[in-house]
């Protein structure tokens, strides 16, 4: 299936009432696994930044860093839609939105996803000319945490939840498959949901969306230094790696202490 039709699929899964899915993944196995599991959409998100490569946001990452997890995880997914993030300041311009999404579409990626809605239209409607099937991506945005001052809640203000509601429009008639609803009130998602005609994929953003998107890492327990308030892991991932590490030190310490034992007896 082409990457476009696979988009449609997204699109239209709305109209026939079917929830959507989507996780993150960096790699080959974790791309593998969750396209074997059936997952709808798969993101090569920039939240790798800080996941993967242990920087204290999504700012650091580049866009080199973000193709070469592309490449990756491409090489696992069959089935399912693999989009790809516009890490921060490669779409500063229309002309260089394009030039990044046709990298990453070369890496593998079937669309891309950047943040910002009425502010990137020229952004959006040049990706969208250029035939790359694209998603949107509102409400709170962590390329901007900086700016933000941390991750916040949005549209608890009645100018919030209209220039929200603006957002969601304006990318739609942008041309956007879709559009991702993060950390953005629950009624106010619910409002969004039912005045466009893409769907909406929520990441702590109540259960109103026609989709849910989760990192990964925080569904499976595997970044226990952090866990996001919305997220309830359905693994510990984690732990279980710390158990297997400590049991080869004992095992492989214990198996020493017994070779040196006979060597001496």
């Amino acid at each position: 299936m082409v990457a476009t039709d696979k988009a449609n699929k997204i699109r239209t899964m709305k109209q026939r009432g079917e929830k959507i899915t989507a996780l993150t993944a960096y790699d080959y196995p974790t791309a593998r696994l969750l396209d074997e599991s059936g997952i709808d959409v798969i993101l090569v998100g920039d939240s790798l930044g800080m996941v993967v490569l242990g920087y204290e946001d999504t700012t650091r990452v580049t866009l080199d860093e973000i193709l070469h997890h592309t490449r990756a995880a491409a090489r696992g997914v069959k089935r399912a839609l693999l989009v790809a993030d516009l890490p921060i300041h490669t779409y500063d311009t229309a002309d260089q939105a394009v030039t990044t999404a046709r990298q990453l579409v070369e890496a593998g990626a079937e669309a891309v996803k950047l943040e910002g809605g009425v502010s990137h239209v020229p952004q959006i409607e040049a990706i969208s000319r250029a035939g790359i099937p694209f998603m949107a991506h509102i409400g709170m945005l962590p390329q901007s945490v900086r700016e933000e001052g941390g991750y916040k809640v949005k549209g608890k203000t009645q100018s919030e939840a209209e220039a929200l509601i603006a957002d969601a429009r304006a990318v739609e008639s942008a041309g956007a498959f879709s559009v991702v609803l993060e950390i953005v009130t629950a009624d106010l998602a619910r409002q969004i949901t039912n005045a466009i005609g893409i769907p909406t994929i929520g990441i702590g953003s109540g259960e109103h969306c026609d989709g849910q998107i989760l990192v990964t890492h925080d569904l499976i327990g595997f970044f226990p230094w952090f866990t996001p308030k919305f997220v309830s892991p359905e693994a510990r991932v984690a732990e279980e790696i710390r158990k297997a590490a400590s049991a080869f030190i004992e095992r492989t310490r214990a198996g020493v202490r017994l070779s040196n034992r006979g060597k001496d007896g």
